[in-house]
C-alpha cells in the first residue's frame, strides 16, 4: 500500500502529536542502560501494607468488573479522605468517579465538558499529555507563560486568555514540569476569573503531598465560588509509588459527575478491581504518612539539586513542590534540547526529558530539560556521578559559567 494510501487511514485528531517523549526517553533508557531520569515512576518498593492489600484483595476474589465509577467503599474512603484534609464534603454517590488513573480522569473530564472550537487555557510549560488531550477534544488552546526562576505567570496574561470561547481552564498544582506550586492570591484570581466567565477548572493535583520549604496545597474546589465549576483529578499513583495500578478518580458535583461518568464508562469501564479495594485502605492510613512524603521526597531533591549545581554547565531551577527539576543546558552549547537528552543518554549514561516536549513551539524549550528524582538514593548517587563526568568530558569550567543554580 503507497504511503498515501495509509495516510488515508489516519483521522484528523491524531495528527498534531506523536507518542509521549517522556515514555519514548524510558524506552530508550531502558535499551541503553542508561539511569532512567526522565520518567516519573519510582524504582524503589512501594508501601508493604498496600501492597499486602492488593494482594487480599486478588485473593479474597476481587478480580471482575466493579461498578463502572469504583467500588462504594472507595468512592466513600476517597469522600472521607477530603472531608478528614480538607474540610470537603462530597456525595460518595454522585460526586466521585474511579477513573484509570488521573490521566483517563483528565482526558474523560475534557471530552465530556468540551466542544469543538471551544477554548482550554492551560499555563506554559505544561504536562505533555495536556496537548493531545485539547487536540483529541477538538479544543483550542490559549497558552499562559510561566517565567522561570520562580515560575509565575502575568495576572494580565491570564485575563487576556480568557474571552467568550473559553470553556475551561487546567491547573496542575503543585505543577508538573516545574515544581511551582501556586499561591493562595494566584488560586484566588484565578477562581475570580472562573466566576466572572463562567468557566469551569480542571484542576490535577496528583502531587498534593509533596511539598517543600513551607510551601502548602490548597485544592481550587475548596475556594469560594470554585465548589460547582471545579473537576478535581487525582490518583494514587505519586502519593503510594504505585504507578502502574492505574487507580485515580475525579471528584465533581452531580450534573459534571453525570458527564464524565458516560465517558469513562465507554472509555475503561472500570479502573482494577483488586488495586481499588487496596486504594481503600491506602486512604485511610495514618496522618503520619502523608506527612512524611514531603521529607522522603526532599533529600532526594536535595541530592540531584546539588548534584546538577556541582556538574558544570547545568544550571538547575529548585522545585517547590512534585519531584522534577527543570535545568537550563544552555552552557553545554548544543542546538537544541533533543540532541542534547540523545547525547546525555548515550555518553553520560543518564536519561531526562527534552525541555521541548513542554511547549506548544520546541523553541521556547530548547535550552531546557526535565530531570526527575523519586529514585533510591543509590540511584541518584549513580546518576550524580555520571552527571559530573559528562559535564567534565564536556569540558565546561565552572570558574567561566554564571552561577549554577537559582532557587524558587
Amino acid at each position: 500500500m503507497s504511503t498515501s494510501g495509509r495516510a488515508r487511514f489516519r483521522s484528523e485528531r491524531t495528527r498534531n502529536f506523536t507518542e509521549s517523549v517522556i515514555r519514548e526517553m524510558t524506552r530508550l533508557a531502558l535499551a541503553s542502560g542508561a539511569v532512567n531520569l526522565a520518567q516519573g515512576f519510582p524504582d524503589f518498593a512501594a508501601p508493604a501494607a498496600v501492597k499486602d492489600a492488593a494482594k487480599a484483595a486478588i485473593d479474597a476474589e476481587h478480580n471482575q468488573y466493579t461498578i463502572t465509577w469504583g467500588t462504594p467503599a472507595l468512592r466513600r474512603a476517597i469522600a472521607g479522605y477530603y472531608h478528614r484534609r480538607y474540610g470537603l464534603m462530597l456525595d460518595p454517590e454522585r460526586e466521585v468517579t474511579v477513573c484509570c488513573g488521573s490521566t483517563e480522569a483528565m482526558v474523560a473530564s475534557l471530552l465530556a465538558t468540551t466542544n469543538l472550537g471551544e477554548d482550554v487555557i492551560v499555563f506554559e510549560p505544561y504536562y505533555e499529555n495536556y496537548g493531545p488531550d485539547t487536540w483529541l477534544c477538538g479544543a483550542e488552546r490559549r497558552l499562559v507563560r510561566l517565567e522561570a526562576p520562580h515560575w509565575g505567570f502575568d495576572p494580565d496574561a491570564l485575563r487576556r486568555a480568557f474571552n467568550s470561547r473559553t470553556k475551561a481552564i487546567i491547573l496542575t498544582n503543585p505543577h508538573n514540569p516545574t515544581g511551582k506550586v501556586f499561591t493562595r492570591a494566584e488560586l484566588e484570581l484565578i477562581a475570580e476569573l472562573c466566576q466572572e466567565h463562567d468557566v469551569l477548572a480542571i484542576a490535577d493535583e496528583i502531587y498534593e503531598h509533596i511539598l517543600y520549604d513551607g510551601a502548602t496545597h490548597t485544592p481550587l474546589m475548596s475556594l469560594p465560588g470554585m465548589r460547582e465549576r471545579t473537576i478535581l483529578v487525582n490518583s494514587m499513583s505519586k502519593t503510594f509509588s504505585v504507578t502502574g495500578w492505574r487507580v485515580g478518580w475525579m471528584l465533581a458535583a452531580p450534573d459534571l459527575s453525570d458527564s464524565v461518568r458516560k465517558v469513562h464508562d465507554f472509555l475503561t469501564v472500570n479502573s482494577p478491581a483488586p488495586m481499588q479495594q487496596a486504594a481503600v485502605m491506602a486512604l485511610g492510613l495514618d496522618q503520619a504518612f502523608f506527612a512524611d512524603l514531603s521529607g522522603h521526597y526532599r533529600a532526594r531533591r536535595d541530592l540531584l539539586f546539588d548534584a546538577l549545581s556541582a556538574s558544570p554547565g547545568f544550571a538547575p531551577i529548585r522545585p517547590a513542590g512534585a519531584y522534577y527539576i527543570m535545568a537550563d543546558i544552555s552552557a553545554f552549547g548544543f542546538n537544541d534540547d533533543v540532541a542534547f537528552a540523545r547525547d546525555l543518554m548515550e555518553q553520560g549514561g543518564v536519561a531526562c526529558v527534552p525541555g521541548s516536549s513542554f511547549f506548544e513551539n520546541s523553541r521556547d524549550g530548547a535550552h531546557l530539560v526535565r530531570f526527575c528524582f523519586c529514585k533510591k538514593e543509590e540511584t541518584l548517587n549513580e546518576a550524580a556521578r555520571r552527571l559530573r563526568e559528562y559535564a567534565t568530558q564536556k569540558g565546561q569550567s565552572l570558574a567561566a559559567l554564571p552561577l549554577a543554580s537559582t532557587s524558587i
